[in-house]
């Protein structure tokens, strides 16, 4: 995703100003739908937890160092996470293929039913989000992101 920026765009600082408060206006209402969805689970399981799980449906065989990577949490965190899912039967760790070291994460079929109903929520939200902004705001909208998110994408699912 790697598109030639148009130099006719000239952005003020009051423009994007608007659009930082317009992420963070976003982030913190689908994070109102995690924390819903939490609170309904009755697990003792937190924000980390459910992007933890989230991350490894998306990307299973994901490692502390990767999760840690790509969330920005310390790899202790990470580890404490991981470790969390784990107790409860929401996540198993398998000896790396490679690497014995390394400790490949996968969800259980609880963990994958846990991370399905929280993004149930989220997936309404954001399909009532991309309705309003027509079939090229969906596009536009990726783009941005994708951008936004930098080397944490992987390569080939966001199209």
């Amino acid at each position: 995703m790697s598109a030639v920026a148009d130099p006719r765009l000239v952005l003020r600082d009051e423009e994007l100003d608007a659009g930082l408060e317009l992420l963070m206006l976003a982030e913190a209402s689908l994070w109102a739908g995690v924390d819903a969805g939490l609170e309904a689970e009755a697990g003792g399981l937190g924000r980390s937890h459910w992007r933890a799980a989230f991350l490894l449906k998306r990307r299973p065989g994901l490692g502390v160092q990767e999760l840690a990577h790509i969330t920005s949490l310390s790899k202790q965190a990470a580890s404490r996470v991981l470790s969390d899912l784990e107790a409860k039967g929401l996540a198993e760790k398998a000896q790396g293929e490679l690497d014995g070291r390394r400790r490949a994460v996968s969800l259980t079929a609880a963990g994958a039913a846990f991370e399905g109903r929280i993004a149930e929520r989220l997936r309404g939200q954001l399909a009532r989000a991309y309705r309003t902004g027509g079939l090229d705001g969906v596009t536009g909208t990726r783009r941005i992101l994708a951008a936004l998110a930098g080397g944490r994408t992987k390569t080939g699912t966001l199209g």
